[in-house]
Formats: C-alpha cells, structure tokens, sequence
C-alpha cells in the first residue's frame, strides 16, 4: 500500500512543522496550481486532521478492549475549493504528485495514497452521505510510515473536504466509525476504530480512553508536569496490511480455541489468564503468546487511568515497561531499533516512561517525560542511537490536540 510521506528530510524543527501547515501557504499554492481559484479566494477552506498517539492498548481494539490515545499536533491538512463537476483532486505539496477519480465511478484500489481518499468517499456513500467534488493541496508534517496513524488522518481530513459544511451536521464518533470502514473494507486492512476515534474526538490537553465494545469513552487529562514526547526510529514502520490481518486472524483464533474452555468468550477482551492455561495444549505457543498480550494488555489500559490521575510517576514506568516487553515477546511486533530506543530512554535522567507506540516493526516511541526534559532526552538519543543503528532518528515533542475540522 502506498504510503503518506508528508515529512520532508531535514524538517526537524517546531518552526519548520508548523511552517509546512500554514493556512496561507495552503491557499497560495491551491490557487497558483488552479488558477481559476484566484477570483475565489475567499471560498477556499482549510481542514485539518491530528495524526495520534497510543499510551497504552497496542492492538487491543480489534478485540473489543480498551485503548488509551491522544490526538497530537502533527497533522495533515487540506485546502480545497468545491467543485461541482464530481470529482476529487488533490495535489500532494511534498511532491506535487497530483491525482483525481470521479464520485460518480466505482474506482478500484490503486495502491496508493489516494485509496483513503477514494475509500473514505465510498464509505460516506454507503452511510447516506453526499461528498462533493474539490480541487485541493493536501500537506502533512506526520513523519513518514512511523506509526502515529497518518492513514487514519487523510481519511479524516478528506472526509472534512467533501462533506463541507455537512460534516459539522455528522458526530464526531460517527465520522470516526465511515472512515474506519473505509480503511476495512476498501483498502483491505483490518484495523480497530481507534486510530479514527482518537483523531476524531481528540480533547487538547488530554488522551481518550475508549471501550472499544461499547464505544463509551472519556477524556483522561495528562498530568502539566509530564509532557509527550515522540522519538521516531528512522526505521519506516513495516506492519504491513498483510501482517496486520495476520494478527487479527490469530487473535481470532485463540478466541475459537477458548471458546471451547468458556462458551461466552466473543473476543479476547473477554479471556482470563486463567482460560488462557485452561486451554492446554490445544492452545499452541503462538496463539497463547498473542492472547497473553491482549489479556494483560487490557488490564494495564485500565491501570495506566489510574497512575495518570494519581500523577504515579513509578507505576506509569513499570507500565510502559511490561506493556512494550509483551508487544516484544508476546505480540512480537518490536523491532531492535525500537527496543533500542527505548533503552536509551529510560536511562535518561527526567524519563518517566517508555515503550513503542503504533502496529509495530518499526515506527516510534512514546515517551512521557518531566517537564523541560525533552531536551536531555534529545541529547542522549542524538548521541546514543546512531551509533547502535546507522539511523538518523527524530525526537518530536507534541502535545494532546483537538479533533479533526475546519480551520476558522
């Protein structure tokens, strides 16, 4: 699947991120590629959507568990005029690579990018929606591949564009759930909604934990003294659709075997420890290690809450600890430049705790860090992870934004 780069090489700095969004900019470079546009200034609007970052409840969403995201300050944004003739347009600005497909045409996945766009206009359709035509620039300071769901925000900030003002009309959850469809069952991977949920609902300020049966969810704020800070690998993350699928298919799997210990087993939110050694040997290694994480991993969502609002520096470390230790050795979706990272984090003088964020096998790490830390922590990786790995890595303070929309 083609993927989103969107983040410039050398781009490093705040200044430069937010430069690459700026509204202005946006609009300028729409109408010097649509000339037409220039007697329309005033038409052109501007969406954004947040990219995410998960605290705590890697892969627990397709089992119906808990997740604990936050919505961050790295985004993709769309400026767009409408356009009556059904068609959607958008040139990308970190490449002026510039692609379309019709409303009105049933287009087939190509294996790019612009699938989320198409997927997210099919998945309005199928829920009673009308999207518009558009010509648009779409720009993103999201790093490339790094686990922090830009997928999930070109499907937000694309359904912003088509629906306009229509989409004000549509629950942010509800946004969430079309353009999780959009991901399922047009471009082909099997994920939760939680991607979507966190960039739809996201509360500045704070993460989300969400029921993923239920759907209910609240607003978790994160303590002043800690800020976020993101450490990406410089290694692309390489959980592919294939792989993905792979997971959800074993975790399917351990639930038919469970099911045979305790009938009213659904979904591994439902399975104990206990089940999970009930089952013997008709449960084999991989399976048991898959359903292993799921089951603590659920349990350290709900404990992770509680050290947060109890601002317990000590329990969020061993969280973080044991979570990325079983997405290591039980989920095995780790990689040696996360655990590397990692590492070298939590050796830092300031480092509260640590682990790997997103599907896996590459990406970012998250890291919760005393205020005024992130620079010691810069340091110390800048010094220490080239030389384990020959990669060029980035460490990206952010902060808990706001939900997808449309900029005043």
């Amino acid at each position: 699947m083609g993927q989103w780069r969107g983040y410039p090489d050398g781009v490093r700095t705040t200044s430069d991120r937010q430069a690459i969004l700026d509204a202005d900019g946006l609009a300028a470079a729409l109408i010097e590629r649509d000339p037409t546009g220039r007697a329309r200034r005033d038409d052109v609007r501007v969406v954004r959507a947040p990219g995410r970052v998960n605290l705590i409840g890697e892969h627990t969403d397709y089992n119906e568990g808990f997740v604990l995201p936050a919505a961050i300050d790295l985004e993709i944004r769309i400026a767009y005029l409408a356009a009556g003739d059904g068609r959607v347009e958008l040139t990308r600005l970190d490449d002026n690579e510039r692609d379309s497909f019709a409303l009105t045409e049933e287009r087939p996945r190509g294996g790019t990018w612009l699938d989320y766009v198409a997927g997210t206009a099919w998945a309005l359709r199928e829920a009673g929606l009308e999207p518009q035509g558009l010509r648009g620039v779409i720009a993103s300071n999201l790093p490339a591949n790094a686990g922090l769901s830009s997928s999930a925000a070109i499907e937000l900030a694309s359904a912003w564009a088509m629906l306009g003002d229509a989409a004000r009309d549509v629950a942010p959850l509800d946004l969430a759930r079309i353009c999780q469809r959009a991901e399922n069952a047009y471009v082909g991977v099997q994920s939760g909604l939680m991607d979507q949920f966190a960039e739809a609902c996201g509360t500045a300020g704070a993460a989300l934990e969400l029921d993923c049966r239920s759907l209910d969810w609240r607003t978790v704020p994160l303590p002043d003294a800690l800020e976020l800070v993101v450490c990406h690998t410089g290694s692309a993350r390489r959980l592919d659709g294939s792989a993905y699928n792979e997971r959800r298919a074993q975790c399917d799997a351990a639930v038919a075997v469970l099911r045979h210990v305790d009938s009213s087993i659904r979904s591994l939110r439902d399975a104990t420890l206990e089940q999970i050694a009930a089952a013997g040997d008709a449960l084999d290694p991989v399976l048991r290690r898959r359903a292993t994480h799921i089951v603590t991993e659920n349990v350290r969502v709900a404990e992770t809450v509680a050290a947060l609002e109890a601002d317990d520096r000590a329990a969020l470390g061993r969280l973080f600890a044991a979570g990325h230790a079983s997405l290591r050795d039980d989920f095995e979706i780790s990689s040696p430049e996360l655990d590397a990272m990692v590492e070298i984090a939590v050796s830092v003088h300031g480092v509260v705790a640590a682990r790997m964020t997103g599907g896996g096998f590459g990406g970012c790490t998250v890291n919760l860090v005393e205020a005024g830390g992130a620079d010691t922590l810069r340091t110390a990786v800048l010094a220490g992870y080239p030389a384990r790995t020959g990669l060029r890595p980035m460490v990206l303070p952010v902060k808990a934004a706001p939900g997808a929309g449309q900029l005043a």
